[in-house]
């Protein structure tokens, strides 16, 4: 929610009047099934019960199964078997989302292999490679040979514009 005024069908806002009124049944029936764990309100900071747009939902569910025979302890499993079948849902939609993610990765890596084959085939025909850089890397010749150590001197490098000054001298 980005607002403080804006709830969402969890929001606990019903007291136990206007949610026995809105599910059609007495407010005795909402503190028993509050008591059997059928549907359980949220509490107010006085411990008085307040109920969502889903828990009267819920009631409503509630009363449908009961009018069609199913005993308060079926229904309870019922509702239990209905929630995990929502949370495994959710699980699926998820790796759902993941297949398709890793499906992408795995076609884009089995065309750098075509490639990267394809290269492979034409070197052995007699053209050459051309090395890819990474974009952290300088632009220029390839370094061949072992790198010297951290505490040795490498080649002596010119600072940038001896060298058109040396020139600039020696055109005189």
């Amino acid at each position: 929610m980005s607002s403080p005024y804006e709830m969402s069908d969890d929001s606990p806002v019903y007291v136990i009047s206007v949610a026995a009124e809105l599910s059609g049944l007495h407010p005795q029936t909402l503190r028993s099934y509050d008591r059997l764990g059928l549907v359980s309100p949220g509490r107010s900071a006085g411990r008085g019960r307040r109920y969502s747009l889903r828990d009267v939902l819920l009631l409503r569910d509630v009363q449908r199964l009961s009018h069609e025979g199913v005993n308060l302890e079926g229904i309870k499993r019922v509702l239990a078997l209905e929630n995990e079948l929502e949370r495994y849902r959710g699980i699926i939609a998820e790796m759902t989302d993941e297949m398709a993610q890793l499906r992408t990765e795995l076609e884009s890596t089995r065309a750098v292999a075509a490639r990267l084959a394809g290269l492979l085939r034409s070197r052995k025909a007699g053209a050459s490679l051309v090395p890819v850089r990474g974009p952290a890397r300088a632009a220029g010749p390839p370094e061949t040979g072992p790198k010297p150590a951290a505490d040795e001197p490498g080649p002596a490098v010119p600072a940038a514009g001896a060298g058109r000054a040396s020139q600039a001298g020696n055109s005189t």
